[in-house]
C-alpha cells in the first residue's frame, strides 16, 4: 500500500470513498475536483494492488479560517499561511495499515515546498486522538472558526501542526 499523486481520472473513485467513509459529511463531487484543480500538490490517493483505498485532499489555506463543508473555493484564499488538509479518508480495509500516519510526512513535504510552517485540519468522526498522535494540537476556536466548525457538527475540532 502506498500514496501517489491524485489524477483527475481518480475523482470518481475518491468520491465513492468519501460517500462510504463520510456519510455524515456529504460533499458535492465538484468539491474534490475544485481542490485538485487549485492545488494538485496536496491531492493524493492511497493504492493497494492498483486499487484506490483512500485519499487526501489538501490545499493552501488561511489558519483558523477553513472553508465551510461542501463549499467550492474557486480560487485559493488571499494571504495563505498554512496547508489545510481538507479531507483524509481510508476505506475500512485500509485502516491500521500505516497509510493514515504515512500521509503526514507527505503533507509536511508539501507544506515545506510551499513555504508553510503550519498544517491545519478539521477533525471529525472522533479522529482527534489519531491526529494528536501524529503531532496535531487542538486550537480553541474564535466565533468565526466556531461557526465554520458548526457546518460539520458539534464534535468537529480544528487542529494544527507546527515545527515539523
Amino acid at each position: 500500500m502506498s500514496w501517489r499523486p491524485m489524477r483527475p481520472d481518480d475523482l470518481v473513485e475518491t468520491n465513492l470513498i468519501a460517500d462510504i467513509v463520510h456519510p455524515a459529511y456529504p460533499e458535492d463531487p465538484a468539491v474534490q475536483a475544485d481542490r485538485l484543480s487549485l492545488f494538485p500538490d496536496g491531492c493524493w490517493v492511497a493504492e493497494h494492488q492498483g486499487i484506490i483505498v483512500g485519499y487526501c485532499v489538501a490545499h493552501a489555506g488561511k489558519r483558523q479560517r477553513p472553508p465551510a463543508l461542501d463549499s467550492l473555493l474557486g480560487v485559493l484564499p488571499p494571504e495563505v499561511d498554512c496547508l489545510y488538509m481538507h479531507d483524509v479518508a481510508l476505506l475500512p480495509t485500509a485502516r491500521g495499515t500505516g497509510l493514515g500516519k504515512g500521509i503526514v510526512p507527505l503533507m509536511q513535504d508539501v507544506a515545506r515546498r510551499h513555504g508553510f510552517a503550519v498544517i491545519a485540519l478539521t477533525s471529525v468522526n472522533d479522529s482527534q486522538d489519531f491526529w494528536r498522535a501524529c503531532g496535531f494540537k487542538q486550537i480553541a476556536p474564535d466565533a468565526y472558526l466556531a461557526a465554520k466548525l458548526a457546518t460539520y457538527d458539534a464534535d468537529a475540532i480544528y487542529m494544527e501542526m507546527a515545527g515539523f
